[in-house]
């Protein structure tokens, strides 16, 4: 048997599982003595604590870690679950919007202030070559005469 423990805000609800009998309730060291199976902690402050309740030779103990807040509020499975879905619908319908926006902008040209005017193409000339990488020519072996390939 276990103990049914419920959290609303700041009040928590405790309920032994004995089910008959005067139950005596022990929490923090303070004893009470009730019929009832259900003890009602108001404003409990999230600290931890031992909570027993005992009737007729029988106890059942449980350490208490329950954390409380003033301003939580409860949502049940079916609230965050719509939440869930209308954000990723929100997330959808912008990145379709972004995607066709963005289509009807490639064939087109932009003429912004800082372009300059299309005109004949340029031709650039070919880069001069560096000569440290010149290509060996006919006449200059004796540069490379030094370089022998070796055997491994």
């Amino acid at each position: 048997k276990e103990f049914l423990v419920e959290i609303s805000g700041t009040t928590v609800t405790i309920t032994c599982p004995l089910t008959e009998g005067s139950i005596a309730w022990v929490f923090r060291d303070k004893k009470l003595t009730s019929d009832e199976r259900k003890y009602v902690i108001e404003n409990h402050d999230s600290s931890p604590a031992i909570v027993s309740c005992s009737s007729s030779g029988k106890k059942y103990e449980m350490h208490l870690h329950a954390r409380v807040c003033a301003n939580c509020e409860e949502l049940d499975a079916l609230a965050v679950t719509g939440i869930i879905i209308a954000d990723l619908l929100i997330t959808f319908g912008v990145l379709i919007l972004v995607y066709y926006f963005s289509k009807d902008r490639k064939g087109r040209a932009s003429a912004s202030a800082g372009s300059r005017p299309r005109g004949q193409k340029m031709q650039r000339p070919p880069p001069v070559p560096n000569p440290d990488y010149e290509p060996i020519r006919k006449g200059q072996r004796e540069v490379y005469a030094g370089l022998e390939p070796r055997g491994f």
